[in-house]
């Protein structure tokens, strides 16, 4: 039988009030107030790194991080999130590696129906963000449910992301379009 985590983690709908889902969201809760009130950074981030599916070996995160699960979420090697940040992760949030990420950011897998007796109903559903390698977002970003962005990819500070772009591009605005192509040719990882 499928849990109401798995068909949640797969976008399907799922009950939000299901017992292990609930659960899960209190025990973060707990320890987000932990996380959040602890100013020695080796200590902050090992905790986040317990609630998390994986990160890599430099990760850096400030305080005021809000998230709902922390299983669905998955960070490359050699990240950096700024004060503030948001990932809800009903679906999975996947970084790649070297990403840099603004204050105030916000990067959402939940939807909800457009219908209103679905939503009365408590139907909930979501869609996966994957962020690809060497991602910059200015401060306020906020990332919709489903999208997908390339490689080496910047976000303008206050964009709102609602579609799907590809490597080597500047967008910004709401919604987000490209302003601007990269010429990455000569780049050298760390």
């Amino acid at each position: 039988m499928t849990t109401e985590r798995e068909k949640m983690t797969a976008g399907e709908a799922f009950n939000q009030f299901d017992h292990e889902l609930i659960n899960r969201r209190i025990l973060v809760r707990k320890i987000l107030q932990k996380i959040n009130n602890t100013p020695d950074n080796e200590e902050r981030n090992a905790m986040i790194k317990g609630l998390f599916a994986e990160t890599g070996d430099e990760f850096f995160m400030e305080t005021d991080l809000q998230f709902d699960y922390g299983f669905n979420v998955h960070i490359g090697n050699n990240f950096f999130g700024n004060y503030h940040l948001t990932l809800l992760d009903s679906c999975p949030i996947r970084f790649g590696k070297n990403c840099y990420i603004g204050p105030n950011c916000s990067l959402y897998t939940n939807i909800h129906p457009l219908n209103a007796q679905e939503r009365i109903n408590d139907v909930e559903l979501g869609a996966p963000i994957t962020i690809g390698d060497n991602a910059w977002f200015g401060g306020g970003v906020t990332i919709l449910p489903g999208v997908t962005l390339g490689n080496n990819v910047v976000v303008g500070a206050g964009s709102v992301v609602t579609k799907s772009f590809g490597d080597d591009v500047v967008i910004a605005g709401n919604p987000a379009q490209v302003i601007k192509q990269i010429d990455n040719s000569n780049l050298q990882e760390k």
